[in-house]
């Protein structure tokens, strides 16, 4: 289990690698909520989310010999994109195996960034993939269940109550865990007073499932939020949640589709569909929140294409989601 100290030792040993992302408030979305609402803009991080600042304490964790000898991950989405971008800031050899229907626009900025890229037929051939390079010398990251990583997102939790004292309530979005893991961590060690909301899609409910059966199980996701497409969750998010989730909110593929709109319409701000779920989510709880709440909606990524956020709208208008 992750403690307050492993993330101030994350945050001390990267602060010179991520970048401090703005915290702003939200005039309409306040009004449209009932209370101050602030957005942590996470989609301002290098690689465009959250997952860059425990990607850098990951790999930096395992020590130079390790480095020399080269990492692999599998990702199809936003952790592609970090390993990418923190393999070339640290000059390390990495290789991402990727599932073939990952998106275009992932594949094409984790080559950009300088990792090499296998595509596999799907996940299961990336992983078995990426145990074959393991044998072989190089050293395994892992997109959320690992302590460097859940550490490292636990800085955008330092920054937020820097920011807002006066925090009352935080939605995070859910796909692995690996990014409330180090919120909880953080935020109930320093204030634990605020209630910490989760959130994600019905048709990706890894948590929801998990929490239900106890123990951490493995679904088939569906949902349109690729970001939030883990097949399980881990179990240090699993267990944190269990304890300290204020509570669960499922939302559908429409409801973050239409958040998504409404934050590039109110705050100019482009949110992938996993983002977008934590307005979506406030949505459900507005009632719940009270006019004396101080709500921060993180949004975590921003790593969706135009062309993706087209084909959402153009299936909400079909009534296809």
């Amino acid at each position: 289990m992750i403690s307050l100290d492993d993330v101030q030792r994350a945050a001390d040993n990267v602060r010179h690698l991520y970048r401090r992302t703005p915290y702003w408030h939200s005039v309409g979305l306040s009004r449209r909520l009932g209370c101050p609402v602030d957005l942590k803009l996470e989609l301002f991080q290098h690689s465009g989310s959250f997952k860059t600042r425990g990607c850098f304490h990951q790999m930096l964790a395992l020590g130079q010999e390790a480095l020399d000898g080269g990492v692999v991950a599998v990702s199809g989405g936003n952790f592609a994109r970090a390993v990418g971008y923190c393999s070339g800031v640290l000059g390390v050899d990495a290789i991402v195996c990727m599932p073939e229907n990952a998106p275009a626009g992932s594949i094409n900025a984790t080559r950009a960034y300088g990792a090499a890229i296998e595509l596999l037929p799907d996940a299961a051939a990336a992983f078995a993939r990426a145990d074959e390079w393991v044998a072989k010398g190089r050293t395994s990251l892992h997109p959320f269940d690992n302590d460097e990583q859940m550490a490292g997102n636990g800085i955008v939790a330092l920054e937020i109550l820097e920011d807002c004292p006066e925090l009352t309530d935080i939605i995070v979005s859910i796909g692995g865990g690996g990014l409330i893991a180090g919120i909880i961590c953080a935020i109930k060690a320093l204030k634990p007073s605020v209630r910490i909301w989760g959130v994600e899609p019905e048709k990706a409910p890894t948590m929801a499932r998990a929490l239900e059966a106890g123990q951490v199980v493995n679904i088939t996701p569906t949902s349109l939020s690729k970001t939030l497409g883990g097949p399980f969750v881990g179990q240090t998010a699993l267990d944190l949640c269990a304890r300290h989730l204020e509570d669960l909110i499922i939302v559908s593929d429409r409801d973050m589709v239409a958040a998504q709109q409404l934050l590039m319409e109110e705050e100019k701000v482009f949110a992938e569909l996993a983002a977008a779920s934590t307005l979506a989510a406030a949505d459900r709880i507005k009632d719940r929140l009270g006019a004396d709440a101080h709500l921060t909606l993180l949004i975590c990524g921003g790593n969706d294409s135009l062309a993706e956020a087209a084909t959402y709208v153009q299936l909400m208008l079909e009534h296809k989601i």
